[in-house]
């Protein structure tokens, strides 16, 4: 990001109330005096108000974006920054970045400053992320050779090792996030894409008789495919996540407002998100050709994507939303299960209705499809306000 002074003057140039921009620089409170002396000292320094209160960001700041970032968090607008005399808050958090001594060292000039990027995939990065799809593919395999109790030690293996090598990937990488709290729902999703649909199908026509022995045509199916292909999104979706990261943090230093960063990262995060759908419907179409098994599209790219807007939002910090939508996708998905069951108690089969009437319109997929469809719909829209915000893409230690 160039610099960018005050319409005035340089950044960080001499103006009135020299004595109150030193009483910041050193901690101490302003010398005390009339009201109008205090007016007067505010009107001739307008941002050392503004420096008082938000001390602690700019001492800690690496860089004027992160001053920037934060005061966006806050509330300050590109409006906002005109009252202290700057045309935008790249400006004014230019100023106060440089105003901020840090530990006795001379600030740098804005525009030596350097802005850090996240760093391009190492070869560490590229294995774990593509390891759970290779061991998923296994797994699948050796599903295919095996029958009676070797098959389910196969499927207990190959479950856990998949699960081992997600967890590893989502440690790191551009997916990677300090909080699990959406894991659970997550993987029920996942359970459901993968036994769900035969289940329901089962208790909708009076079952089920027995469990699953993991074949395409048994009568409670185990649809292996869309499940297979997610796992091997897993590393497009790292990919998308490190374009869309890389491309935010080079537009947050040559944006001039935060209006103008919003309205470029908007295309960018719509490019990546088709990026990822796309890589995963062709997943889809390999893995239903290979296995034999329907492409199932409608659930699988549902279900992709609202799980890659999901963590995209956790990884910058919206974790709230994420997690509401997960869990409220998960809970249709259960009370559509439960209903069939819930509708055999006598005087109870209005119950099963609505999901019977939703099976016999779209199938048993139409379930999972609306669930996670209106889900990652109102994630898609939640991202594009909050991900298109300078203070989502702060260049702290986290993102770096």
């Amino acid at each position: 990001m160039g610099a960018r002074g005050r319409d005035d003057g340089p950044v960080g140039a001499g103006r009135g109330g020299g004595d109150v921009a030193g009483a910041v620089r050193d901690g101490s409170r302003p010398p005390s005096g009339s009201a109008a002396a205090v007016r007067r000292s505010a009107a001739a320094d307008p941002v050392k108000g503004l420096l008082h209160r938000h001390r602690d960001l700019c001492e800690r700041a690496v860089d004027p974006l992160e001053i920037a970032a934060g005061l966006e968090a806050h509330g300050v607008t590109d409006r906002t920054a005109a009252r202290f005399r700057h045309r935008d808050v790249f400006s004014l958090a230019e100023e106060m970045y440089a105003r901020v001594p840090r530990d006795g060292d001379t600030p740098a000039r804005p525009e030596e400053a350097p802005v850090s990027r996240p760093r391009g995939p190492r070869a560490a990065g590229v294995v774990l992320a593509l390891l759970p799809g290779a061991l998923c593919a296994a797994a699948v395999v050796c599903l295919r050779l095996t029958e009676g109790r070797p098959r389910l030690i196969a499927a207990a293996v190959g479950v856990l090792a998949v699960a081992l090598a997600l967890g590893a990937a989502l440690r790191r990488g551009p997916l990677r996030a300090a909080t699990r709290s959406t894991s659970t729902w997550a993987c029920w999703l996942v359970g459901y894409a993968l036994l769900g649909d035969g289940l329901l199908d089962n208790a909708l026509t009076g079952g089920p008789d027995g469990l699953p022995d993991g074949t395409a045509d048994d009568p409670w199916p185990v649809t292996v495919g869309p499940v297979l292909a997610l796992v091997l999104s897993y590393a497009p979706a790292a990919g998308c996540a490190h374009l869309f990261t890389a491309g935010a943090r080079r537009k947050l230093s040559s944006s001039r407002g935060l209006a103008e960063f919003s309205a470029s990262v908007r295309p960018l995060l719509l490019g990546t998100f088709a990026l990822y759908m796309g890589a995963l419907a062709a997943l889809l179409a390999l893995t239903g050709a290979v296995l034999g098994e329907p492409a199932a599209h409608p659930q699988g790219l549902t279900l992709g994507a609202l799980l890659l807007l999901a963590r995209l939002l956790t990884v910058h910090g919206h974790l709230h939303a994420s997690r509401l939508v997960l869990t409220a996708a998960a809970a249709a998905e259960a009370v559509a299960l439960a209903a069939p069951f819930a509708g055999r108690l006598p005087g109870c089969g209005f119950l099963s209705v609505p999901v019977e009437t939703l099976v016999a319109a779209c199938g048993p997929a139409g379930v999972p499809t609306a669930a996670c469809g209106i889900g990652a719909l109102a994630l898609l829209v939640h991202a594009a306000r909050r991900l298109t915000r300078a203070s989502a893409h702060a260049p702290t230690e986290r993102t770096r």
